[in-house]
């Protein structure tokens, strides 16, 4: 289903033909995110993100924006810890258009001092938005509760001083070391014809790039720290995290059971015992996130500061059961169904597929075809459900965070 290609700078492609459709996305993968950047230059990967829809020496912003409109085509890009996508969806009529403007755009910025100095504060204001959202505060935490103040641990979006050092000779050379061809690759999904490697040629592979990939820092998990913000709002926001498993670990497949039954949706045991049956909190899921030899497990809830002790307890309860009791082999039938239903139905989405390749490829894991990632499903069982819970419920890994009226949340939680 696969197609291989290398372009003649050394840039990886994986494209995936879907013939039966007349649209197109295409997604170029920089493996660049908050993870690689010290603390002076925090902030630096989500900037560039920002920066390169500014203009080019050949387009302005308005530009940009007026040809993807002109198309009915979407732009858009987002940044992460460990990598960073600018992506196009584009009728496949379309897919020069798309590409000239993907290639301008990463090849090309101006990083004028003066786009800058607007961008800036831009950000911060995005920055000023998360610290007003405790939803989104509280999860900022909770990274640096679990890696401290290491590239993992630190935000991804800067801080103001960080952001202040950044000059437009800062941001080029870091570009021009980090957005190297050992370093990107382009992932394609959706309706292309013969020509389409010709033209990734033409506009991605003729440019001279290094070939290096940047040092990646090591991300050590820090155990049973707790940080707490006091604010003066009417709701806790309570994240409890636990060490989880890294990007590589094929035992995936089993915690997304475990939690599909734990708390993931609405008909998860948090959901239902905590806040269907007693109504104590709005929101309360669980989840897991996965980086390169390392990862996390959230449980995170927001509640009424009077219901903070209660919630807790009743969390607790559910970890010890689910530990001590594991899940039953139709609570194990049922996730597997639930979760192969919803990968068949996110699979229609060639934006989806894009991406999931893409990241794949960039972090060197296998690209599953539909068939082969429904028989990793289908292979979980009632033993490797039972170990994942073990591994990941590990209380002596359990860090708390928590913004609000709350000053302290120490043995706020009953583990067995």
């Amino acid at each position: 289903m696969y197609q291989y290609k290398t372009l003649s700078n050394g840039i990886k492609v994986v494209a995936e033909k879907i013939d039966y459709l007349k649209s197109i996305s295409i997604g170029v993968w920089v493996g660049n995110g908050s993870r690689y950047e010290n603390k002076e230059v925090n902030g630096i990967s989500h900037f560039i993100e920002h920066m390169l829809f500014k203009g080019t020496k050949n387009r302005s912003a308005a530009q940009i924006a007026h040809e993807i409109d002109s198309v009915g085509g979407q732009l858009d890009a987002f940044t992460s810890r460990e990598y960073t996508c600018f992506y196009t969806k584009t009728l496949d009529s379309h897919i020069p258009i798309a590409l000239e403007i993907l290639s301008d755009m990463l090849y090309n910025p101006s990083l004028s001092p003066d786009d800058m100095a607007l961008e800036r504060q831009v950000i911060k204001e995005e920055i000023r938005m998360y610290e007003d959202s405790p939803e989104d505060l509280v999860y900022d935490l909770s990274s640096y509760a679990a890696w401290g103040d290491t590239p993992m641990g630190r935000t991804i979006l800067g801080t103001y001083e960080s952001l202040d050092g950044i000059t437009p000779d800062i941001m080029r050379n870091y570009m021009n070391n980090h957005y190297t061809s050992a370093n990107t690759i382009i992932s394609v999904s959706g309706n292309f014809d013969d020509t389409f490697f010709e033209l990734l040629e033409k506009y991605f592979g003729t440019k001279k790039m290094l070939d290096t990939k940047p040092y990646l820092p090591d991300a050590p998990y820090i155990s049973k720290n707790n940080i707490v913000k006091e604010k003066d709002i009417e709701q806790v926001q309570l994240v409890a995290t636990f060490k989880g498993i890294d990007v590589m670990d094929e035992s995936v497949y089993s915690l997304l059971v475990f939690n599909n039954v734990f708390g993931s949706g609405m008909s998860s045991r948090l959901f239902q015992n905590i806040r269907e049956q007693r109504g104590l909190v709005y929101s309360i899921s669980a989840g897991h996130s996965a980086y390169i030899n390392t990862g996390v497990f959230d449980i995170s809830a927001g509640m009424s500061p009077e219901s903070l002790g209660e919630v807790a307890h009743l969390i607790s309860k559910e970890i010890n059961t689910i530990k001590h009791n594991k899940l039953t082999s139709a609570e194990i039938t049922k996730a597997k169904e639930q979760l192969k239903g919803n990968y068949i139905l996110s699979s229609e989405s060639t934006g989806a597929r894009m991406q999931g390749a893409g990241r794949s490829l960039l972090l060197n894991k296998p690209i599953y075809t539909q068939e082969e990632a429904l028989k990793k499903i289908d292979a979980v069982n009632a033993d490797s459900v039972a170990e994942i819970i073990d591994r990941v419920l590990d209380s002596s890994t359990m860090c708390i965070s928590a913004v609000g009226p709350v000053n302290n949340v120490d043995n706020l939680f009953e583990l067995d």
